[in-house]
Formats: C-alpha cells, structure tokens, sequence
C-alpha cells in the first residue's frame, strides 16, 4: 500500500485514533444504563461512536422513546467516563512516533474532533501532548458534525492547506465519511468498528495502527513522489 501522494499536512480525529476512549465511553454507556436499569441495547450503544453527544441523544430518544430520561443518562454517562479516564487514558499505539515523523519532516497536524476543546485540552494534557498539534478543531468550531465535511474543511483552512493535500486520520465510520465528503486523502485505522464495504470505498486505505502511517509517510517522503 501507498500513497496517493505526499501529504502537506495531517489531520487527526481524537477519541480512538490518538486516545483508547471510545472503548471507556461504551463502558461508561453500558455502566450508566446497567446502574440505573435502562438497559439500552448494545446496538444502540454501539450506534453513538464516534457521534456528538447532541446526535446519540437524538438516537436513544428516537430508539428508547421520547420520556427516556436522556439528560439525567448523559450526566451518568459523563461521570462514569470521567471516573474511568482517571486512570485508564491510553494512548492509542503509534501516536509518539507519528509526531516525531511529522516533527522530522516540518509535517503541519491538527486534530478535528466532535469533542469539546476542554475534553481536548484536558486528554492532550494528561499525555503531555498540549504542545505537538498545530491546532485543534472541536465541537463550535463548525457548522455541522461528522459525518460533514465541516470539521475536516475547518482544520485545512486553519492550517492554509488545500484539503486534497491533506492526509485524514479516522477510526469511525461518520468520521471517514466526513474527512472523504472534505475531499482529502483518508486513512481508517480501526478501533471498534471494522470497515464496511462502504468505508472501503470512500478510503484511501485502511491500516492496523499509526505505525503503519508512519511507514506510508516515511516512504512517501523518501521516494519524493508517488505514481
């Protein structure tokens, strides 16, 4: 597998892709529905990664009905994630050493996220990552979330590169669908969810971890070009 060609820059989705979360978050869905005997579906639990908590509570009211106390869910939600973050927030494999590629290589990242930017912060922080992403784009930086284009569009222009030079990163599938919708080259690397025959045809390709982008992005730029 290769390239297409050599990206200008990068753009990283958060939550699966740099930190090991979305399974916290579906641990954190399944304890608040277990402790207050909801019992969500797991298909339905399943349903909301990678999507803004403003959609996955549409979802479950238009799944659990419309007197299902999603409010008070979210906030059990929100602390049982919280609770587990203290202690289990990985990085997900990779993550390092595709920084200090780009590093070597004057490569610019940023991260489009349907996160808050304090989430963010917060998780960048807890790494020391604060300072290796160029920017960062969150929830109300943008329009319309993935699987819109927007987030993605939002962090080419706040970088000053064309999104068909950018190389999109993704472990979800509205996020794929976003980053391929902006029109830049984009790589699934699962975490939950195995690709579908539709991810398949709006990715560039689809890798195990970051260290296979590593490889791509170190042979892409050691060949100089890409047929």
């Amino acid at each position: 597998m290769k390239l297409p060609h050599i990206p200008a820059a990068l753009i990283f989705d958060m939550d699966g892709l740099i930190f090991d979360t979305e399974a916290l978050y579906q641990q954190a869905f399944l304890a608040a529905s277990s402790a207050r005997g909801y019992n969500l579906p797991i298909t339905l639990i399943q349903s909301t990664i990678g999507v803004p908590w403003v959609k996955s509570r549409l979802l479950i009211l238009e799944q659990m009905g419309s007197d299902f106390p999603v409010d008070q869910y979210g906030e059990a939600v929100t602390d049982h994630f919280t609770l587990l973050a203290t202690d289990q927030l990985r990085l997900k494999p990779g993550v390092i050493e595709l920084l200090d590629v780009l590093d070597q290589l004057k490569l610019p990242r940023c991260i489009a996220t349907s996160s808050s930017h304090s989430t963010v912060q917060s998780h960048l922080s807890a790494h020391g990552l604060a300072g290796r992403f160029d920017a960062v784009i969150a929830h109300g930086d943008y329009a319309a979330s993935k699987p819109a284009p927007d987030p993605f569009l939002t962090a080419a222009k706040r970088l000053s590169v064309e999104p068909a030079l950018c190389l999109a990163l993704e472990d979800s599938f509205n996020g794929v669908r976003s980053a391929s919708a902006a029109g830049m080259m984009t790589f699934m690397v699962p975490d939950l969810l195995s690709p579908t025959p539709e991810i398949h045809s709006l990715c560039t390709g689809v890798v195990s971890d970051l260290h296979a982008v590593c490889k791509l992005i170190l042979t892409a730029s050691a060949a100089g070009t890409i047929e």
